[in-house]
């Protein structure tokens, strides 16, 4: 488990880094450097791209290489992009510097996600994902409080301190990548299973992933539970409180710092409490608990008096069915993932979650834009519905895997009088050692 715990230290220092920057670039853009609104919200949608672009073609080099070689060079990227917005002068180089930015964040992501599989034993995967999630919030955590201390939007060079920091991160999350991976025997460090041939073009990797009906519902999953909850948490809800709820600006902070809390105490303590259920009913929980939190959200507008402390325990409860999401979603995709292409399906998966993260923005913006605030809440209601009823659905496919195309490991199927959550980690060893 030592390298495990490497991998969790890299996560979070280099979260650390970029929780340094992310609150505060959309107003360094705009106002301190003066290039306005456009320029500030293009730089967020290039960053969004980069990752969208970046995930699924580092997981295929992972495949195909060296897993940690993939992440540490692409963390050493990180910071020479990092270093590089230092001195963009211009809003073409700042734009240039935040798409590159979000391609290096992103593609040393799927990588170390084959690594935890590499180095992990199945019965200890989601307690490793747990570990790195949580770490990744605390380090975003700290990186904003730190970044408080350090920003000065007065001045143009107000921001150099963040991208020294968050260029820190980075490298010292290449360092412990770097250690995790030394003297660790190549067969512990590249995929045993025969990688997908190099002339496979992208759109024949994805027919070959999603002619799985367990990976179909599983996509189905990602994109909803994403859009339900990943794709507001930084515009839409926040919009949602200030605009539509009357709450303070004050108010949303103090609900992101409770939600980040609640992931960090509670995280664990699920984990152990969830070891042996199944990913696919614990996907069901979570869905359920998005609906729930929706609808707690929509009751805030009829009680004024107590909107703030409503919009707070939503974060708080979102939080709760996160630490369920992260831990279990990642080694179920892995699991399911076709022979060869572990790295490659993840960060297909990555940049699902990506790609629906930059839409959510757009569509908060036009939903609130208009005033309907009613439909923002109810159409994300649905979504969350949706993604109960897509989790339900993997469930029983699962527990009759005849039905799901040969696509699920045989050790599913040779499981007989094994509870889900027992065959699901035997399909993660066939899939992954």
């Amino acid at each position: 488990m030592k390298r495990a715990h490497l991998l969790v230290v890299a996560a979070t220092v280099s979260t650390v880094g970029w929780g340094t920057v992310l609150p505060y670039q959309y107003a360094y853009a705009a106002d301190t450097r003066g290039w306005g609104g456009l320029v500030a919200a293009s730089a967020s949608s290039l960053f969004s791209i980069g990752a969208l672009v970046a995930a699924p073609l580092s997981g295929r080099l992972a495949d195909r290489h060296s897993p940690v070689r993939v992440a540490v060079l692409t963390r050493l990227a990180a910071v020479l992009v990092a270093l590089s917005l230092i001195v963009a002068g211009t809003p073409l180089t700042f734009l240039a510097g935040m798409l590159a930015l979000g391609l290096a964040v992103t593609a040393g992501t799927p990588a170390q996600q084959v690594l935890v599989l590499r180095w992990v034993e199945a019965d200890q995967r989601r307690r490793v994902f747990a570990l790195m999630f949580s770490g990744q919030a605390l380090g975003m955590a700290i990186g904003a409080f730190a970044a408080g201390h350090l920003v000065d939007l007065r001045r143009t060079d107000g921001m150099t301190s963040a991208f020294l920091v968050a260029a820190l991160g980075f490298l010292l999350a290449a360092a412990f990548l770097v250690a995790a991976g030394w003297h660790a025997p190549r067969a512990e460090q590249v995929s045993d299973l025969e990688p997908v041939e190099e002339g496979v073009g992208t759109m024949e990797i994805v027919r070959l992933i999603l002619a799985s009906p367990a990976l179909r519902w599983t996509a189905l999953i990602t994109v909803t539970l994403a859009l339900g909850f990943y794709a507001q948490f930084e515009s839409g809800l926040p919009a949602y409180a200030i605009t539509v709820l009357g709450t303070p600006a004050q108010t949303v902070g103090t609900a992101a710092a409770v939600n980040c809390v609640v992931i960090i105490v509670l995280q664990m303590l699920v984990v152990r409490f969830t070891a042996k259920r199944s990913a696919p009913s614990l996907l069901v929980v979570v869905g359920s608990i998005w609906v729930f939190s929706w609808v707690l959200l929509a009751s805030a507008s009829q009680l004024p008096g107590d909107a703030s402390l409503v919009f707070i325990a939503v974060y708080g409860i979102f939080g709760i069915g996160e630490t369920m999401y992260a831990p279990v979603l990642n080694p179920l995709t892995a699991s399911l993932a076709p022979a060869g292409m572990v790295g490659t399906t993840l960060g297909f998966f990555a940049a699902l979650q990506t790609g629906v993260s930059a839409a959510g923005p757009l569509l908060a913006g036009l939903a609130l834009g208009a005033g309907q605030a009613g439909l923002f809440v109810v159409a994300h209601l649905l979504i969350s519905a949706v993604a109960v009823y897509a989790a339900w659905r993997l469930r029983a496919l699962l527990r009759r895997p005849q039905a799901a195309g040969g696509a699920v490991p045989a050790a599913v199927g040779d499981a007989s009088g094994a509870s889900a959550a027992d065959a699901e980690r035997q399909a993660e060893v066939a899939l992954a050692s």
